[in-house]
């Protein structure tokens, strides 16, 4: 029976692989991925190598995937941009005056279908129906320019 096992231990390594894809799918962070990948390459090489080889082989391909093959997947397949989330998505929008800012004063400002209170950058009266640019968000209240 042993003898069995010890023949045919591609057949195990290939078993560990399609674990460890699996495994991979519920994590997503490309870490057991290397697991998969090394036990792949001892189950290509199973047939010509004695057991403590092929453990020695899986050992190192895991180290060498999780230092070179996972960077790179989370670089390129991970891609994290710094993205506005919230009431700060909205600086840099485009919106139009729905009630004229008075100078030094309040006015309010049309931006994607939401009304905000406004206050312009230079103090300066700006006019209903005037195109502005968000500067930025303090609380509720927006500051804008002229666009």
């Amino acid at each position: 029976m042993i003898d069995y096992f010890l023949s045919n231990m591609w057949q195990l390594w290939a078993l560990v692989c399609l674990l460890c894809l699996i495994l991979e799918l519920f994590s997503g962070d490309f870490f057991i991925m290397c697991f998969s990948i090394a036990a792949f390459f001892v189950a290509c090489v199973s047939p010509f190598t004695s057991f403590t080889v092929q453990v020695i082989v899986f050992a190192i391909l895991s180290l060498a995937c999780l230092f070179f093959v996972r960077p790179v997947a989370l670089k390129y397949l991970h891609k994290t941009e710094d993205r506005a989330s919230n009431a700060d998505a909205i600086i840099g929008r485009t919106g139009r005056v729905s009630e004229t800012i008075e100078e030094n004063g309040h006015g309010r400002v049309a931006i994607d279908g939401d009304d905000w209170k406004a206050l312009s950058t230079d103090g300066l009266a700006i006019e209903k129906g005037t195109l502005v640019e968000v500067v930025s968000i303090d609380s509720i209240i927006i500051t804008v320019k002229r666009k």
